[in-house]
């Protein structure tokens, strides 16, 4: 199999330079005469092969297969030379230079396909019974197949998901976009696992991106604290912590807020923005949580303990529980 992609689309120097001096060769000796012998020889009456108004014969497939590699050779070469000339273009997003080769490669083979047939003397018109069969296929064994293709250009064009973007998807998957393939997507998690996740995933399902207008990323803290605690003081205690954070964002400010008068506790939430999502939440969420207990400390503001107070009523008991 690779000697197969090496020589249909060869990608160093020296194998372009090898399969270039070949067909040259290839081709000069048919030109002057020197391979009539193996010509006959292979199209002989004995080696051909008659099927219904089909004659296969040894030279044919040779002939065949010559062609193909001569024309599949110049699409590599034309794909290879426009994805240096695309790449070198900085103007265009990374993205869009992505969709633009895929675009160009696809067209490339396809006309390459289609004048290599041409050459073989193949009518064109029998491919409409072939592209039948071909959708047929499509259709059933290679649905999943193209539908990811399909999204993945959907994902190039709409520009929703890109490179190093942070994205969350339903499963629970949180991590970095890595690459961008025909078929899938790779997600680096925080944890270094790279998960191929299949680009239809990203189109029919929900997905988080974290980084997709802006990188900011908000921080929750809840909190309780005693009844009886000065709340005032509370709420400025927690704007406090979350401000002196040097990743906190000024814009927008923290916030504070009283949630609810719970069974044990008065609870607040706080609210504060990272400028930076990809550099992470946990650490500065637990910065500051850190900050909030010193300071409470040095305050005398306590977080209680859940707890119920248990009333005994004392008195007669009634006559029913005597009996």
């Amino acid at each position: 199999m690779t000697v197969l992609k090496s020589i249909f689309r060869p990608r160093t120097v020296t194998a372009k330079g090898f399969v270039l001096i070949a067909l040259s060769s290839l081709i000069a000796a048919s030109y002057l005469g020197y391979l009539a012998p193996v010509e006959q020889l292979l199209d002989s009456e004995k080696l051909t092969f008659r099927f219904i108004d089909f004659t296969v014969s040894p030279y044919k497939i040779l002939k065949a297969m010559t062609v193909i590699i001569v024309f599949m050779w110049l699409a590599s070469v034309s794909v290879d030379q426009f994805e240096k000339r695309v790449g070198k273009i900085t103007s265009v997003r990374a993205s869009n230079r992505e969709l633009i080769t895929k675009a160009a490669t696809l067209i490339v083979y396809f006309l390459a396909t289609v004048l290599a047939l041409d050459v073989m003397g193949i009518d064109l018109t029998a491919l409409t019974v072939i592209g039948g069969a071909i959708g047929i296929g499509i259709g059933f064994g290679l649905q999943k197949i193209t539908s990811n293709f399909i999204s993945g250009v959907i994902l190039l064009a709409e520009k929703s998901v890109e490179l190093d973007d942070l994205v969350e998807l339903t499963d629970g998957t949180q991590g970095f976009v890595r690459h961008s393939g025909a078929r899938y997507t790779l997600v680096e998690t925080f944890d270094g696992k790279e998960v191929m996740v299949p680009n239809e995933d990203f189109i029919t399902n929900k997905v988080i991106n974290w980084t997709l207008t802006n990188t900011k990323g908000r921080v929750e803290i809840t909190v309780g604290v005693a009844y009886g605690s000065d709340l005032d003081k509370v709420k400025e205690l927690l704007l406090e912590a979350a401000s002196e954070h040097p990743r906190c964002s000024a814009d927008p400010k923290p916030q504070c807020f009283l949630d609810a008068f719970g069974d044990s506790s008065i609870n607040f939430s706080v609210y504060f923005w990272v400028d930076d999502v990809t550099e992470g939440r946990r650490e500065p969420k637990s910065d500051v949580q850190f900050a909030i207990w010193r300071k409470f400390q040095a305050a005398g503001v306590e977080i209680p303990f859940p707890q119920r107070d248990l009333h005994i009523k004392s008195g007669a008991l009634p006559a029913e529980a005597k009996a």
